[in-house]
C-alpha cells in the first residue's frame, strides 16, 4: 500500500471497525480483512475464503456505514477474495465524479443556510444569470460542498444540455501542475474553460500557490466573459483570504457572497430523520437521534458521523439504537462532547427545583416514587457530569454503598430510554445545568 492517502483511510477504518465490534466479532472475522485498492468512493476489502460469505452476509450494512464514516456519504465496501482480480480503476482527472445523493431534495433547510439554499436553486434554474459568481463561505462541514453538488446534478438532470464541472481546488492544483509536467495544458484549459457550470470546492487553498492561482485567475476570467456560471465555496469570506491577489479577491466579491452557519438544533434533528429514512438504516429510536441531536452541534459532518458510529455500534453489537446506545457511543468515541464538569452538591440542588422535593428528603430513606426517581436522575447525572468515583457520589447521598448508584445508574438508563416523560425531565435537568 503506497499511496499515503490510501493507509491513512485504511488506518481509520480498521479504527473504526475495532471500535465497533465486539471482541468475539473482531478476533473471529474482522480481523483478517485486509486492504486491496480504493476506487472512487469504494473500498474493496480482501477476504479469507473461510470468512468471505459471512462477512458477505452479516457485516456489509455496518461496514458500509463505518466507510461513510471514513469516507462519506455514498461510500461503498466491497468484498474480494484472495484469487480475485480486480478490473483497472477509471481515472478521470479532468473531473469529479458527482454524488448523486447530494441533490436538493435531500438538504435540510433552516435559518442557518437559508439564504444559500435559496442562491444556490436559483444559480441552478438560471445559470450565468442569477448571482454570478456564487460565493459561499462558512467552516468545514455545514453543507457547502452539498450544495455545490445539488446544482452540478441539477444542471446535468434540467439544464437542457448543458454541462457542469465540480472539482476542488486541490485537484484543481494537482491536475494544473501535471499538465505542465507533460505538455498537455491546452487538453487542461479546453476542459475548465469549455463548461457552462464550474464549480469549485475550498478556494481558500489557492493562496501561496502563484502558478495555480494565475492560472485560476484567467480561468476564472474566460469563463466570466463568456456567461458561464461560476459557484465558489471557502472556509471565510473573500476579504479575509488576504493571501490572494487583491484582483482574483475583488471578483469573488463582485457577485453574492453568502454564508452557512453551524446548525439549530431543530434543523440537526430533521437532518438525522432525513438520514435515517435515505439510508435505511432500519429502528432507530427517536429519544437517540434526540440525543445526538442535542450533543453533537458543531457541524453536519460530525452530526452523521455521530448516527453513523451508532447505528454501526448497535449493527455489530446486536443491539438496538436507543438512547442508551447513543449515550455509550457519544461517551466512548466522542468524549469530547460529554457536558462540561458540575459538582455534585450543584447536581442535586438543581435536580430538587426541577423535580419539586426537598434536599432533606432527596437524601433521605425514603422510597416514595417521585423522590426515589428525583434520586436515582441526579445519582446518574453525578456519574455523567462529575469526576466523582462511585463510592463518593454514594457518601453525597446519605452514605449509600456504591452498588446503590450502579442500580441507581441502570435504572435511569433503561427508564429514559423507554419513558418519554422521564427522557424529557432528564434532558431538561441536564440543560438547565449547562450541558447541552
Amino acid at each position: 500500500m503506497s499511496d499515503p492517502d490510501a493507509a491513512t483511510i485504511w488506518h481509520r477504518f480498521r479504527t473504526e471497525a475495532r471500535r465497533a465490534a465486539s471482541e468475539s466479532t473482531w478476533h473471529i472475522w474482522l480481523e483478517r480483512l485486509a486492504f486491496r485498492e480504493l476506487s472512487g468512493s469504494t473500498l474493496v476489502l480482501e477476504a479469507p475464503d473461510d470468512v468471505r460469505a459471512w462477512v458477505e452476509t452479516r457485516f456489509m450494512r455496518p461496514l458500509t456505514v463505518i466507510a461513510e464514516t471514513v469516507l462519506g456519504a455514498g461510500a461503498r465496501v466491497e468484498i474480494a477474495g484472495p484469487e480475485d482480480r480486480p478490473e483497472p480503476v477509471r481515472r478521470e482527472p479532468e473531473a469529479q465524479e458527482l454524488n448523486p445523493r447530494l441533490t436538493f431534495d435531500q438538504f435540510v433547510i433552516g435559518d442557518c443556510n437559508r439564504l444559500a439554499h435559496a442562491a444556490a436553486l436559483a444559480v441552478a434554474e438560471m445559470p450565468g444569470l442569477a448571482y454570478n459568481p456564487l460565493f459561499i463561505c462558512g467552516p468545514p462541514g455545514l453543507g457547502k460542498t452539498h450544495l455545490l453538488h445539488s446544482i452540478a446534478n441539477y444542471v446535468t438532470a434540467h439544464g437542457g444540455g448543458l454541462t457542469a464541472r465540480y472539482t476542488t481546488v486541490e485537484a484543481f492544483t494537482d491536475q494544473f501542475v501535471a499538465a505542465l509536467h507533460s505538455s498537455a495544458l491546452e487538453a487542461f484549459k479546453a476542459a475548465y474553460r469549455g463548461v457552462d457550470v464550474l464549480l469549485v470546492d475550498d478556494v481558500q487553498f489557492l493562496q501561496s500557490k502563484a502558478k495555480t492561482e494565475q492560472e485560476f485567475f484567467h480561468t476564472f476570467n474566460a469563463l466570466h466573459q463568456a456567461g458561464a456560471q461560476l459557484v465558489l465555496t471557502s472556509d471565510r469570506p473573500p476579504r479575509d483570504l488576504e493571501a490572494l491577489e487583491d484582483r482574483l479577491r475583488e471578483r469573488f466579491e463582485a457577485g453574492l457572497v453568502c454564508d452557512v452557519r453551524p446548525p439549530e438544533r431543530a434543523t440537526r434533528l430533521t437532518i438525522l430523520r432525513k438520514r435515517v429514512a435515505q439510508d435505511d438504516v432500519g429502528d432507530v429510536d427517536a429519544a437517540a437521534l434526540e440525543l445526538i441531536a442535542e450533543r453533537v452541534t458543531s457541524n453536519i459532518r460530525a452530526l452523521e458521523g455521530a448516527l453513523i458510529r451508532t447505528v454501526a455500534f448497535g449493527s455489530l453489537t446486536g443491539r438496538a439504537v436507543t438512547a442508551v446506545l447513543a449515550e455509550e457511543v457519544l461517551a466512548g468515541l466522542y468524549p469530547e462532547l460529554k457536558p462540561r464538569r458540575r459538582s455534585v452538591r450543584e447536581i442535586q440542588e438543581r435536580t430538587c427545583e426541577v423535580f419539586d422535593v426537598s434536599m432533606d428528603d432527596l437524601l433521605s430513606a425514603s422510597r416514595a416514587q417521585p423522590v426515589a426517581f428525583a434520586r436515582q436522575v441526579a445519582m446518574y447525572l453525578a456519574r455523567e457530569l462529575t469526576d466523582a468515583t462511585l463510592p463518593a457520589i454514594g457518601r453525597a447521598f446519605g452514605n449509600r454503598n456504591h452498588t446503590t448508584v450502579m442500580h441507581a445508574c441502570k435504572r435511569t438508563a433503561e427508564r429514559i430510554a423507554t419513558d418519554r416523560d422521564a427522557y424529557d425531565a432528564v434532558q431538561r435537568l441536564t440543560r438547565t445545568l449547562g450541558g447541552d
